[in-house]
């Protein structure tokens, strides 16, 4: 007995199928040479830097984001803390949970961000 088709497709903007790490690999060498098309500010993470990544992603589906420095611990008091923190700890994961987008390397203050274009794909990924 075959199931609906409506139970078996998901949304293609619900959750991305995870990468290889063949995959990964591929994308970090086709990132090696970008710059930061997005810089996150004092701020962090808002809903207009996510359409900036959003927009940013689907023109280019491979980009590269530059997080800000962390304050140091002298400058923030732990009673003065925001609550966007937990955000901010790990924005990959919430960019990703977001814009259904895959974090293919974190270096310091820099992420490579990768979402296929969901009518043209450019980047044509290694199978697995």
């Amino acid at each position: 007995m075959s199931k609906p088709a409506a139970a078996t497709s998901a949304s293609p903007a619900s959750k991305a199928p995870p990468l290889t790490g063949k995959q990964k690999r591929h994308l970090r060498a086709l990132a090696h040479g970008l710059e930061p098309v997005v810089l996150l500010g004092q701020k962090g993470l808002t809903p207009a830097v996510l359409r900036e990544i959003d927009g940013a992603l689907t023109a280019h589906e491979l980009i590269k984001v530059k997080l800000p420095k962390e304050p140091s611990s002298e400058q923030a008091s732990p009673t003065e803390t925001p609550p966007e923190v937990a955000i901010e700890r790990a924005p990959e994961a919430a960019i990703e949970r977001a814009l259904a987008a895959h974090c293919v390397q974190r270096i310091g203050h820099l992420l490579v961000l990768y979402r296929a274009h969901p009518q043209r794909p450019r980047i044509a990924l290694p199978r697995s």
